[in-house]
């Protein structure tokens, strides 16, 4: 694993952790390139249900490696080729099949609220703090992320976050749908833990079927297509659809086994 990155198996979940607190956890150019790497490893094995995404110490990120600008995006070149990374990274979170969750305290800046917006879940510590700050950098957002961050709090919001580069709090991040939910200081770690028990527990056909046509959906799909009926022919044709049945008529929960 990359310098700045730490990736675990705990169960059925696997957890990939920004690791450079003394630096608010800022995303280096290595750690970008390495996000897809561990995508993959978690979508190829079949032991791993969902990805939670946290950093390590007081915060989640507060962006970019800002330092390594002079270097990496000091030409035209050298900026398109950085954002070619990110871009991979954020594609690689976007596109999962398996549930990813951030697990945001602290600082959620610019590439940490960029990543945040890429997974499928957000809950937040009760003093976090969210901000995208492109408008402060002289930098135009990339539309892929532009494209998620409207979808999921609208093009109004998007236009506070993206062209003030002002901060909010998370009670406002909640308000606005930013974050599925808040918790208390110290109860974070409890609660996302019970909410991935949920998502392992229930039909994992069902959760890589249905995430697979929203994400479609966000990608401009207006009508079903072949992938989706694909998808729900062999849903109803699978194991888990017919123990999630037989478990709601004889009232007892279901046992799904499918990986």
């Amino acid at each position: 694993m990359v310098e700045g990155l730490e990736f675990a198996r705990d169960g059925e979940v696997g957890r990939l952790v920004f690791a450079r607190p003394e630096k608010k956890n800022a995303i280096t150019h290595g750690m970008w390139a390495a996000i897809p790497e561990v995508v993959a490893e978690v979508e190829a094995d079949p032991a791993l249900k969902v990805l939670v995404i946290s950093g390590a110490g007081q915060d989640f990120s507060a962006g970019a490696d800002i330092s390594e600008f002079r270097d990496l995006r000091s030409t035209a070149d050298g900026a398109a080729a950085y954002d070619k990374v990110v871009e991979g990274a954020v594609t690689a979170l976007a596109g999962m099949a398996k549930p990813s969750i951030a697990m945001v305290r602290g600082n959620c800046i610019g590439g940490g609220c960029q990543i945040s917006v890429a997974c499928d879940f957000r809950f937040a510590e009760e003093g976090a703090r969210f901000g995208i700050t492109p408008a402060k950098l002289g930098i135009v957002y990339d539309f892929l992320s532009t494209r998620q961050l409207v979808s999921l709090i609208g093009p109004a919001h998007a236009r506070y976050f993206l062209l003030s580069g002002q901060l909010i709090d998370a009670a406002r991040a909640r308000e606005i749908g930013l974050v599925n939910d808040t918790f208390a200081a110290g109860s974070l770690v409890d609660e996302v833990g019970a909410f991935t028990e949920t998502l392992c527990s229930r039909s994992q056909a069902s959760i890589r079927g249905m995430n697979r046509i929203i994400g479609k959906i966000l990608a401009g799909h207006r009508e079903g297509d072949a992938e989706v009926e694909a998808i729900r022919s062999a849903a109803i044709h699978g194991e888990d659809y017919a123990e999630g049945v037989a478990a709601f008529l004889e009232r007892r929960p279901p046992h799904f086994t499918h990986r």
